[in-house]
């Protein structure tokens, strides 16, 4: 049996029609860059979030670096963060003359530690960015407490938990942003890169659309220096299309991942805990094991697709050297980029798929 990690094309055959016939009314009207397209998912998503504004931008990358121009995050500011994401959520403050001031991570969730962010507040602290990793919305109550007592900006890095949830507010609320990513390979993925920003905030939203587009109100007249973060038509009219599809295909992860808890229970495959007051959509389904990548090639040996997500820790990066940071910093991080293991989640794994790679995990642990 082959089970690759994702499988793009058995989705787009249910939608294709659908996705043709958008992609072909925008090419019909040539409005290519923003335009009709663009602002009806814009509307769409912003209902589906329960958000006030919801802000099409160019990619997910480009709704941290927007949100955080928009909030004013200048060079010599600090922004705390986690050292367990992707490359965007620090590489979006450095872009910005500012500097990221890791925090460890829980290591059950994979999500910031709220417990140690206090103590790396400083005169200089101007933000916090939390990540929603693997589609687990982190501990926003206490981060929010947090932040309101020393009065810090949150932009929640929500790329991966569209829809996810905690204490029954949806993750994109906690905040002064959320930040969304449309990339191919998400939970409601484009047809190329693809961002959003959401906000409850009117004096953000006013910012970002202005910023989005070079900073121009009325065209060619500019009230700030902005960027090229437009998204384009396509994507708007293709992601509003799946959009339609997106709870179906997010409960679909969920009853996967609770399938593999099920098959891993008291084995040596740790699965992802879920926190008791959030929602998960799993978009990826990261287990917790030992001999991380001997596994791992096993599995390829048995035809089965899975991902290291993430195989080193930002503070050890060569690019963020000259933060100082070291090996044993931030041990938590340190250990988890070792024994992470994405296994595959998408919503159109049959039952006996997920079987079959439980089934060869634990055969790799001498578990039949």
């Amino acid at each position: 049996m082959q089970v690759p990690l994702l499988d793009l094309k058995t989705q787009y055959a249910t939608i294709k029609d659908e996705v043709m016939r958008a992609i072909s009314e925008v090419c019909d009207s040539q409005s290519f860059a923003l335009g009709p397209a663009v602002a009806e998912f814009e509307e769409k998503i912003a209902t589906y979030c329960n958000s006030k504004h919801a802000i099409g931008v160019s990619s997910g990358t480009d709704a941290l670096i927007v949100s955080l121009m928009a909030l004013e995050i200048k060079p010599g500011d600090e922004v705390i963060t986690t050292p367990f994401t992707f490359f965007a959520t620090a590489g979006s403050i450095v872009r910005l003359g500012a500097k990221p001031v890791f925090v460890d991570v829980d290591p059950d969730s994979y999500n910031i530690d709220p417990s140690g962010i206090e103590q790396k507040i400083t005169e200089r602290t101007r933000a916090i960015v939390p990540v929603h990793l693997f589609g687990q919305v982190a501990q926003m109550k206490v981060i929010m407490e947090i932040a309101r007592r020393h009065n810090l900006a949150v932009i929640e890095d929500a790329a991966q938990a569209i829809g996810a949830s905690q204490d029954g507010i949806l993750c994109g609320n906690f905040g002064d942003c959320g930040c969304f990513s449309f990339y191919p390979a998400k939970n409601l993925g484009g047809f190329g890169d693809g961002g959003l920003v959401t906000t409850n905030r009117e004096d953000l939203a006013q910012k970002i659309r202005t910023l989005r587009d070079h900073g121009q109100n009325p065209r060619y007249f500019y009230k700030m220096i902005g960027g090229n973060f437009r998204l384009d038509g396509i994507q708007g009219a293709v992601l509003t299309v799946k959009l339609k599809y997106l709870d179906e295909w997010n409960e679909k992860r969920r009853q996967n991942a609770a399938l593999y808890d099920s098959l891993f229970a008291d084995s040596a495959v740790k699965p992802p805990k879920l926190d008791a007051n959030n929602v998960s959509f799993y978009h990826q389904y990261t287990v917790t094991v030992p001999e991380r990548d001997k596994l791992q090639k096993f599995l390829a040996e048995n035809n089965i697709g899975s991902a290291i997500f993430y195989p080193k820790p930002l503070h050890l990066q060569d690019c963020f050297s000259d933060l100082g940071y070291r090996p044993g910093d931030f041990p938590i991080a340190e250990r988890l980029c070792n024994e992470v293991l994405s296994l595959p989640v998408y919503p159109e794994l049959l039952p006996e798929q997920i079987e079959y790679v439980a089934k060869t995990v634990l055969k790799f642990y001498g578990i039949s």
